[in-house]
């Protein structure tokens, strides 16, 4: 386990460098979505649309803001739990090339597996810190989806974001490694 950082968009080379409990730092472009807009981008998919961005090697911070103060450009940052994405997760990877997701809470076998076959990986921020995260983001910016308020689907420019790999893409999860390490006999 080490620091890493790393900017987006992610190679697989990347995401074969991550394992369960680096602390990594984001730099760069990152996208902001909830479960609304994760149905919204799935539809456009099952439909054969053209999705509002290009999620080839990115991030998506499962993340609703609340309003920014006057002077910043976002509210507080926390993130939201992550088995609400699930349902779209796998496919997300799969179609559109998503390497990473930030989020809190464990993930389904499914994005599990999404995350093995296709080399992605899935990040922790932590809950209760959004506050501190905040300090992290730079811009954001609504690139889809306004009427979903603070679930749109927002373009976030990000510093030294911090995040802890949960689940790597060799199949290795922070969250049942911690419990077994702790496990009573």
């Amino acid at each position: 386990m080490a620091d890493k950082y790393v900017s987006p968009p992610l190679t697989d080379a990347d995401v074969e460098g991550l394992v369960a409990g680096d602390q990594v730092y984001i730099t760069g472009v990152i996208y902001a979505a909830r479960d609304s807009a994760h149905k919204k981008l799935v539809e456009l998919l099952n439909r054969g649309e053209e999705l509002p961005v290009d999620l080839r090697g990115q991030i998506i911070y499962y993340v609703g803001p609340s309003p920014a103060k006057p002077g910043r450009p976002i509210g507080s940052a926390g993130p939201t739990t992550s088995g609400r994405m699930d349902p779209y997760t796998p496919g997300l990877i799969a179609e559109t090339g998503l390497k990473g997701m930030i989020g809190k809470g464990s993930r389904s076998a499914a994005v599990k597996e999404a995350i093995i076959k296709h080399k992605a990986v899935y990040l922790a921020a932590v809950g209760g810190a959004g506050a501190l995260i905040a300090r992290s983001i730079k811009k954001a910016e609504v690139v889809a989806y306004p009427e979903l308020g603070p679930e749109a689907l927002q373009r976030l420019e990000v510093e030294n974001l911090p995040a802890i790999v949960v689940n790597d893409c060799h199949g290795a999860d922070l969250y049942e490694g911690g419990m077994r390490k702790y496990a009573l006999p």
